[in-house]
């Protein structure tokens, strides 16, 4: 009986690690052609030692990772990489923890993979906050040291965040305001897509180097379109059927939430693609506008929340369907003219060939 069960529960491991594979090569773009090589490297034994570090943010970021499930958090730290401090997950607290931490620095220097969860508070030397008596300035400058390479998770860390919000009173930045020395990944969301976290350790496993980026450091699997290119709304932007207030017909129908501030056409996610949690969903499926949380300064430059971005335009309507009307009343135009050119050009042949009959 348990020999039977422990084959069932590696069954589902199994399937669980492939299904890890595949989603994270899809959400590198890769072709399916790409999921064993993925996989084999997920599967190696050498799993990349991590230090997590929780900085000037709400721990957001780490709520949201704890609601992916494949792979589950457990998956994460105990099979893909090596987690040897979290302050959220771990065990150890107070001086067991910074003893752990201690550690790792001096075990896995210079092959550490460290992942910041917030933002870097600089004003006053940095006293707004403090984990164990050390300020999150001095606590990044240490770790990042012993580090081989820094993944900003979240909008906090990859831009400094709400905390960083006019008037930004406790000075907070991003991480690469301080890390300039290290190879440095941002993947920004608020919260971020856990999958996209997946992705970039999972790129860095397989191919031995960082992903392509965007001039703000973002993955280009993750980050490379905008939003408006992928949502399922994008039709009805097209077509100008848009929601005029919450809660009205159009909103019902799923009309496009252009007009009550949707910020998709500005920002640059994978959102609509890979969605969140297992759920299928994503803030403009469930009827929400993007705040265009993926963005730097998002929470200055993307406010009012519920206001169409300004300097852009409504669509007049004349989308695919506005067009194939407007060419379907050409042609049926054109055909009626054709119609009348030939019955003319019927009658001038009749009256041609009575006149030569007549002669």
């Amino acid at each position: 009986m348990n020999r039977f069960l422990a084959n069932d529960l590696l069954k589902l491991k199994r399937r669980d690690f492939l299904k890890a594979a595949t989603i994270a090569t899809a959400a590198m773009g890769l072709p399916s052609s790409m999921i064993s090589k993925v996989e084999a490297a997920l599967k190696d034994p050498a799993r990349p030692p991590v230090v997590w570090l929780h900085l000037v943010e709400c721990t957001g970021c780490t709520e949201a990772l704890l609601r992916t499930s494949h792979p589950d958090v457990a998956s994460l730290i105990l099979d893909l990489i090596s987690l040897e401090y979290h302050e959220t997950l771990m065990a150890a607290a107070g001086h067991q923890a910074e003893e752990n931490l201690e550690r790792a620095l001096e075990k896995y220097s210079g092959k550490l993979i460290c992942v910041v969860e917030g933002g870097v508070s600089l004003k006053d030397k940095g006293i707004y906050c403090k984990i164990s008596g050390h300020t999150t300035l001095e606590l990044l400058k240490k770790v990042a040291k012993h580090s081989s390479m820094v993944i900003a998770y979240g909008t906090c860390a990859s831009f400094g965040g709400v905390a960083a919000a006019s008037p930004n009173p406790t000075g907070v930045v991003g991480v690469s305001d301080v890390v300039k020395d290290k190879p440095l990944i941002n993947v920004p969301g608020c919260p971020p897509n856990g999958y996209n976290l997946l992705a970039t350790i999972a790129y860095i496993l397989t191919f031995n180097k960082l992903p392509e980026v965007d001039y703000l450091k973002r993955p280009k699997f993750a980050y490379g379109r905008k939003i408006h290119d992928h949502c399922e709304r994008r039709p009805h932007f097209d077509e100008g059927r848009f929601v005029e207030q919450f809660g009205d017909e159009g909103h019902k129908k799923g009309y496009c939430l252009y007009k009550v501030g949707c910020k998709g056409p500005v920002t640059y996610a994978n959102c609509p693609v890979i969605r969140f949690c297992d759920a299928g969903v994503w803030p403009v499926s469930a009827g929400h506008g993007c705040i265009g949380c993926t963005e730097p300064d998002c929470w200055d430059t993307m406010i009012p929340f519920y206001e169409h971005v300004p300097g852009t335009e409504v669509p007049s309507g004349m989308g695919i369907v506005g067009q194939a009307e407007r060419i379907g009343k050409f042609a049926l135009g054109a055909a009626a003219a054709g119609i009348a050119v030939h019955a003319a050009a019927g009658v001038v042949k009749k009256v041609v060939t009575k006149e030569k009959e007549e002669e």
